[in-house]
């Protein structure tokens, strides 16, 4: 087992606070030159990158075309789709809940949400969080691409409130963004809160993430940038319209790369849960035969905080019109975070935000 001394546990907590201070610099030459042959050799039109140090200094870069059509280039302020990064920061609206006494995680769902009907079997935000309750994915490209705006959380539950559970919670792992919708419309019901409030009470202004808000297509959002796919010939073209309205706290919200390595920061320093909730939200959970499931409450969890390799947790994900990854190195204290707006560059991001932690 890897050791882990104290002072290093120690010094992350003042450190880490002072990224809300500081203004981020530039990512130094040698990350911003694997940034650079990254953007060219996989041909992305732009992409924002934002790496927080061990002693809270945040870098960014910014690379590329934020739209097009237009010749708009990308800043460290544009605005990318986060995707699947929103659940993440749904998990820390839970907690948050939770540590107060608001949120009872372990208490059925059909008892908080009046939208959800009892099931075959108990269900709790406990496994919803990490992919344990047997709520189903998308159905088809239909939800995956639609364009049914909904008015808050809770009126996109009969997307699926009606369809049985994939099989009894907490005997498997299956990813579900419709499982955090559920999460959302929950910690909304107990703490009497609409969920766009809850992310600007309980996320944005205790993280000072000033761009973080959900990805309203109807609202004018600055810097919002535009998004792009590849065609069967490799032609660039722009991303199907799709309104994540259906989808907020599993995939609806939209934010900076330097935002995002803030929100791992207020994590790390304690700002936003607790250190003990912390730890449990970047633990693996375990079906009930025992199995390692590699996702905590939120967060992929790449080590345990007891395993022999580097605590690592991250999230990654995929959309229309982006990929993104959040990367976190618990042990060393640092974050790094991509966002780029073309589809399809998961396992690029990935390696790339490996690289550049790893420098």
């Amino acid at each position: 087992m890897r050791s882990r001394s104290l002072l290093a546990v120690v010094l992350v907590i003042p450190l880490g606070a002072l990224a809300a201070q500081r203004e981020p610099g530039p990512l130094a030459a040698p990350l911003m030159a694997r940034v650079s042959a990254y953007q060219t050799e996989r041909a992305v039109p732009g992409v924002s990158v934002a790496l927080l140090r061990a002693d809270g200094a945040i870098e960014v870069a910014a690379l590329g075309l934020a739209d097009v059509e237009n010749d708009v280039p990308v800043t460290p302020a544009t605005m990318f789709r986060l995707a699947s990064i929103s659940k993440p920061i749904t998990a820390v609206i839970a907690l948050r809940l939770w540590e107060r006494g608001q949120l009872d995680l372990d208490r059925p769902v059909h008892e908080l949400v009046p939208e959800w009907p009892a099931k075959a079997w108990p269900l709790t935000c406990r496994h919803l969080l990490g992919h344990l309750g047997g709520v189903r994915h998308y159905a088809g490209d239909g939800e995956l691409r639609s364009n049914r705006h909904y008015a808050d959380v809770r009126s996109a539950l009969p997307i699926f409130a009606a369809d049985d559970l994939l099989f009894e919670p907490g005997t498997q792992m299956r990813y579900s963004t419709y499982g955090y919708n559920l999460v959302g419309a929950a910690c909304a019901v107990a703490a009497g809160r609409d969920f766009r409030l809850l992310l600007q009470q309980e996320v944005v202004e205790v993280a000072g993430l000033t761009h973080l808000q959900l990805d309203d297509q109807d609202r004018i959002i600055r810097h919002r940038a535009q998004g792009y796919r590849r065609g069967p010939d490799g032609v660039l073209l722009n991303a199907v319209p799709v309104d994540t309205s259906n989808k907020v706290p599993g995939g609806g919200l939209i934010g900076t790369a330097e935002g995002l390595v803030r929100f791992a920061g207020a994590m790390l320093d304690g700002r936003l849960v607790r250190e003990d909730t912390r730890r449990t939200m970047w633990t693996s959970m375990r079906t009930t035969a025992g199995e390692r499931t590699g996702y905590g409450m939120g967060f992929g969890v790449l080590a345990d905080p007891d395993g022999d390799a580097a605590w690592v947790v991250q999230h990654t994900g995929a959309q229309p019109r982006v990929s993104t990854i959040l990367r976190i190195d618990v042990d060393a204290g640092i974050a790094c975070a991509v966002l780029c707006n073309l589809e399809g560059e998961g396992r690029e991001l990935r390696e790339l935000a490996a690289a550049l932690l790893a420098e």
